[in-house]
């Protein structure tokens, strides 16, 4: 689990750009505009177009009702485009094992991250192996996405993903990197992922400078229109 968030961690420092940036951030090697349009009218030299947004497509799948002590989030999946992760994600929400842990990691401008933490840096265990990395999938880390973090090993995701807050395709698979797995979006309550996103932060957890002060609590994770498991019968 420690190898995840550090791994990931490394992946951040490569990119400072992108990490360091106040606002929603494109990537550093993203393909702007260059700041060619403000010219005088004697430097009237054809501004090239600004090359389209990259989205996600509308996804198919169950949607999770992640609620936090600053707000509730609705997370929709994609179970066409990412069986494996998905499934993965359901049986950690079943399992309960979200409930009671929190975001322990806060970048402004870039992402939030929640999965196996509570709070004061106490690590919660996870099951044993990893999830088959599935970042080529059609999906992209733009804002409002979901994917799985994972550590060097690019098959070893278990409960930890993070939101990206930013247009975070420098995330994606690519020739120079095995990426990492988008598996929803956000539909609702991405004012809650932004007010998280703008806490202070310390030391008090797993990656230093990126710990929320004042503990951000996952009060529960739930797959809407999915009926509470029943209790088992006592035996008489």
């Amino acid at each position: 689990m420690r190898a995840i968030i550090l791994a990931f961690g490394l992946f951040l420092a490569a990119m400072p750009a992108l990490a360091q940036t106040e606002q929603t951030p494109a990537p550093a090697d993203s393909a702007a505009p260059p700041p060619g349009g403000q010219t005088t009218p004697d430097q009237a030299a054809p501004v090239p177009a600004a090359a389209p947004a990259v989205t996600n497509p509308p996804m198919t799948g169950p949607k999770l009702l992640i609620s936090t002590s600053m707000g509730d989030i609705t997370l929709q999946l994609d179970a066409q485009r990412a069986p494996k992760s998905v499934a993965n994600v359901l049986r950690y929400v079943r399992e309960k094992h979200y409930d009671g842990t929190v975001v322990y990691r806060v970048v402004k401008g870039f992402v939030i991250q929640m999965g196996s933490f509570g709070a004061h840096n106490k690590g919660r265990g996870v099951d044993p192996g990893g999830v088959t990395l599935e970042s080529d999938n059609g999906l992209h880390n733009v804002r409002g996405a979901a994917a799985l973090a994972h550590g060097d090993d690019p098959n070893s995701a278990t409960a930890d993903f993070f939101i990206d807050v930013g247009d975070d395709t420098a995330l994606d698979k690519s020739d120079s990197s095995v990426g990492y797995a988008v598996f929803g979006q956000i539909s609702d309550g991405m004012d809650v992922v932004d007010k998280i996103n703008q806490v202070a932060v310390g030391d008090d957890g797993p990656m230093k400078g990126q710990a929320p002060v004042d503990p951000i609590l996952i009060k529960k994770i739930s797959i809407i229109g999915e009926p509470a498991p029943k209790a088992a019968a006592k035996k008489k």
